[in-house]
Order: C-alpha cells, then structure tokens, then sequence
C-alpha cells in the first residue's frame, strides 16, 4: 500500500488497547448519524425492520469506518510520526503489518455484512470501501489534496450512508429530495475535515500532503472550510422553505446561526480553536442534519 519502510518494533502481538484507538470510535458517529438520518428521512417505520437499521448502523460505524481509520494509520505511519508518534503505529504498540492485517480483514467484514443489507446496502459498502482506500493509499492517495481528500471524506461520511440508510429501508432508489439534501450536507463535511487537518500541519508540510492549512495557511484555510461549511446548509434551508417546511427551515436556520457565532470564535486563532470548533460547531450541524430529515420524511 506504500513504499515506506515500516516502522520497526519489538512486540510481536499488538497491545488491545491499541487496537481499539487504531479504528478510533470516536469517529464512527457521523456515518453512523447519517444513516440513521437516513433511515429517519425515508419515511419507512424503523421498527418495520429493526435489524437493517441496527446493522447498517453498525456496518457505518464501527466496521466500514473503522476499517478506513485502520487503513488511514496503516498509510500515514510515517506522517503520524513526526505528528502524532504517540498512536498506535509509530509507537510500535501495533508491531509489524498488524495495522495493515487489521484494515484488510475488516474490508472483507465490511463487504460480508454489506451483503445482509441487499443489493442497495451491498453496493454503497463496495463504494465506501473504495474510498476509504482511494483517500488514504497509493497510488490514488486523494489525501493529498486539500481539495479532493475532504471532499471524498465528506460524501462517504455524511452522503452515501444517509442515500444508503433511505434505499435500505425503502427497499429502493430515495426520493431525489434526500439525494439533494445528503448531497449538500456531504458537501458540507469538506469543511469539517478542513478543520480536522489543522492537527496534522507540520507532518503534512515534511511529507507532501497538500492540505489547505498547508497550501492556503491556516487563517486563510479555516475561513474557505468555514463557507463550505455553512453555504451548503443555507441552501438545505432553502430547500426546506421551498418544501412548504418552513418550521424545519427556522430550525436549521438558527442552528447556521448559531454555528456562525462559533466560527468567528474560529476565526481568531484557528491552529488553537479548531479542536474546540470540532466539538461545537459540528454538533450544531449534525443536529440541522436530523431536523432536515424529519421534514424529508413528511414529504
């Protein structure tokens, strides 16, 4: 998957806990929300088929993205360690090719329980496995670009579980008000993964990653990831009115609001900031994400 070499150690058995920050949990919840979203936007009763909600939420979550976070430190062990030599790869907790053998063993467990979910749920995993390789390995590498890497990231967090969560429930192609509204807030993550990649600004300058914070510098980054960030939501409200929804459209609206507030925070020290903006001005996005699907499912 890389041409580096590989970091030595001197375990030979990965430590578990290790293991456990390798696929990160801390991530699954937006592909795991987006589902559910999903689900909720479909109009189908969750309870007519609990068992496709609780497995497409867990193949989102723990399998599918933890998978693309095991194979994203399996690719950046090197990059990790000049930016973060305390994760599992670089400090050796993970020896050898474990990294490697953990994202290749949950790919194939991935597209096993995809097959569960029927053709819909089936071919939105071969996509989001896809992905997660296209992002982080050569020689596609679309990290590498500030422009594709979160873009890629934001459509296989946020677009393709919602689009997979209706199709599943529905058992068939969503309505294309859902398709437009998981595509804008898919849209919209670009600039939440914009401000994820602040952390990693000095391993990325040494090894070639163009991320904005890299090519832009940082205040100019964090005010392009905040636009990306906010238009898309600006026109799920909208839409939204347009729908004859215009109660869900307040809602919405005054979470935008609110996450402008945030983002002038932002906006004064964004290397200092973006963590904390991370943990505010996501939420309030995510939360605009269920209210849309609420009204979609009235529709």
């Amino acid at each position: 998957m890389t041409v580096a070499h590989d970091i030595p150690s001197t375990r030979r058995w990965p430590d578990p806990a290790a293991l456990l920050r390798l696929i990160k949990p801390i991530t699954w919840f937006p592909p795991m929300w987006a589902y559910l979203c999903g689900v909720v936007s479909s109009g189908v009763s969750p309870w007519s088929a609990p068992g496709l909600v609780v497995l497409g939420v867990v193949l989102a979550g723990p399998v599918v993205c933890g998978m693309s976070q095991a194979a994203n430190d399996w690719c950046d062990r090197h990059v990790d360690a000049v930016n973060e030599p305390d994760r599992p790869i670089p400090s050796g907790r993970v020896p050898g090719r474990w990294g490697l053998w953990v994202a290749l063993a949950m790919t194939v467990l991935a597209l096993a329980l995809g097959g569960l979910l029927g053709p819909w749920g089936f071919g939105a995993t071969v996509l989001a496995v896809i992905a997660a390789w296209a992002y982080s390995a050569e020689p596609v590498r679309a990290k590498r670009s500030g422009w594709w890497g979160p873009g890629l990231v934001g459509l296989s967090y946020e677009t393709l579980p919602w689009i997979t969560g209706a199709a599943v429930l529905a058992a068939g192609a969503p309505d294309i008000r859902i398709v437009a509204v998981a595509l804008l807030y898919g849209l919209g993550a670009h600039g939440i993964m914009t401000f994820n990649d602040f952390k990693a600004l000095e391993g990325d300058r040494q090894h070639g990653l163009a991320s904005l914070p890299v090519t832009l510098g940082p205040a100019r980054a964090a005010r392009v990831a905040c636009w990306v960030m906010a238009l898309p939501q600006v026109v799920v409200v909208a839409l939204l009115w347009s729908w004859d929804r215009p109660v869900h459209a307040l809602i919405v609206g005054g979470l935008i609001a609110l996450q402008l507030a945030a983002m002038r925070r932002l906006l004064r020290d964004p290397e200092r900031f973006a963590p904390w903006f991370n943990g505010t001005g996501v939420l309030l996005s995510v939360t605009g994400m269920m209210v849309a699907a609420v009204a979609l499912r009235g529709l």
